[in-house]
């Protein structure tokens, strides 16, 4: 997996400032890429963009009602 290039961005859910959360590269043409913010050299999940972004259009519906 070619991770060259990837611009990591902190979760905008992060409450601490990003010390536990998890970092997000969404500008790769072919893949998303997810990393723990605290171990950036440790493992990166890859997603096609397409499951990202179905995955994120699933959390914004499935939001509890406040």
């Amino acid at each position: 997996m070619d991770l060259t290039g990837a611009v990591w961005r902190t979760s905008t859910r992060s409450d601490n400032g990003g010390a536990t959360c998890v970092e997000v590269a969404t500008n790769l043409p072919h893949l998303v890429g997810v990393r723990d913010s605290t171990d950036r050299r440790g493992p990166v999940l890859a997603f096609a963009p397409s499951a990202w972004t179905a995955f994120i259009e699933f959390t914004v519906v499935s939001q509890p009602t406040r």
